[in-house]
């Protein structure tokens, strides 16, 4: 077959200044390519990287983009801009994956020789869905976003695959527990990432006297440009943090290289993912990757992290919207921190159920379900 794949505006593929999507999409382009598939992979240009080269099998086209913003209208208008661009760029093929919201709308009208169109929901379906009426398959990232997709025809098209991940990468990186307990958060530092109710939490951890020696490492990006809340608003927590909690917390700057950031999982005993982001979250691909590292998973309850994180057997959930949230969050912080029997045996249910989203997993159902969507393409034109 031949598959292209398009990602969004503002971050760069190979994911050097991160990115999920760019993550997971550039690992998923290797092993079609190495399955033997012609692949194309079409993202933002980026400092370092070349316009066009084809690596490991991979043919990159790397377009003028745009700085991501705090405005949803604005990113709209950038995405729809975006779009007009990738479609001048695409060669013919037989599907192309769109990971862009205004794209795949038109995208079988104005250019057909591209294949037949695809489309990964990056986000909470907003009300586009309705607009994809020429678009071939539709990917949730789970089982929750599937259920947001009200129109009966469309939910026939959906198929859920989930984020893969680097299971066996994360596995080899998870390293024996230590003291003191290290309790870590990895991804973007916004507000609606649920960081202030964590470090809450953790003030209220650091007022028990019944528990072993713990600590708290918070990592990744603050820019408004890579999703984060901003360097204002980082700053302020970080000051209410370290009032509250002195040496126990550690602030790291974000990682985007997979072995450092696989030992950063490795390094930790338990992962806490408070998200209060309703309409935002769709996976939680870190959750999946610290679960492969063998960290016990504290995660809001959020539908989205339904597929991976069952209450007591996989992870443990916490009633976010729940007024007392932060003692909620405490107490599950706080059992797996006196416990480290509990803990242990939840972390590896847990790194043994990420293990269906791994690479190859997830590349096998893609593909199968591509070649369908292939055949059926070339039968109507014939």
């Amino acid at each position: 077959m031949k598959i292209t794949i398009v990602t969004g505006f503002f971050l760069p593929v190979p994911a050097v200044s991160g990115g999920s999507t760019e993550k997971s999409w550039h690992g998923l382009a290797g092993l079609f390519a190495s399955a033997g598939h012609s692949v194309t992979f079409v993202s933002r240009s980026w400092p370092g990287l070349a316009p066009a080269e084809t690596v490991a099998g991979v043919k990159h086209i790397r377009l003028p983009g745009f700085a991501h913003t705090r405005l949803l209208a604005l990113n709209l208008a950038l995405d729809l801009i975006w779009g007009v661009r990738v479609a001048r760029a695409l060669p013919p093929g037989d599907v192309v994956i769109c990971n862009t919201v205004t794209l795949p709308a038109w995208l079988h009208r104005v250019k057909p020789r591209a294949g037949r169109v695809s489309v990964m929901i990056g986000r909470a379906p907003r009300g586009q869905i309705r607009f994809y009426g020429g678009v071939a398959r539709i990917y949730a990232p789970s089982t929750f976003v599937a259920g947001q997709i009200a129109s009966k025809e469309a939910s026939a098209r959906t198929r859920v695959i989930g984020y893969p991940i680097d299971w066996a990468l994360h596995a080899r990186s998870a390293s024996q527990p230590g003291s003191p307990v290290t309790v870590g958060y990895v991804g973007r530092l916004h507000p609606e990432k649920g960081i202030a109710l964590l470090v809450r939490a953790a003030r209220r951890l650091a007022a028990r006297a019944d528990l072993p020696q713990w600590r708290l490492r918070i990592a990744g990006p603050a820019g408004v440009g890579a999703g984060g809340g901003g360097a204002g608003w980082a700053s302020a927590l970080r000051k209410e943090a370290e009032a509250a909690l002195g040496g126990r917390v550690e602030w790291l700057p974000p990682e985007y290289d997979p072995e450092r950031l696989a030992r950063l999982y490795g390094g930790l005993d338990i992962f806490c993912y408070p998200s209060l982001a309703e309409k935002g979250e769709t996976f939680g691909v870190a959750v999946a990757e610290a679960m492969a590292s063998r960290c016990a998973a504290v995660v809001s309850r959020l539908g989205c992290f339904g597929d991976l994180v069952a209450d007591g057997q996989t992870g443990l959930v916490f009633d976010h919207a729940a007024a007392d949230a932060d003692r909620l969050l405490a107490d599950c912080i706080g059992r797996l921190v006196a416990d480290a029997g509990a803990r242990r045996e939840l972390a590896l249910r847990g790194q043994s159920h990420a293990r269906r989203f791994d690479y190859p997993e997830v590349s096998r159902t893609i593909l199968e379900d591509l070649s369908l969507l292939a055949g059926a393409g070339a039968e109507n034109r014939a």
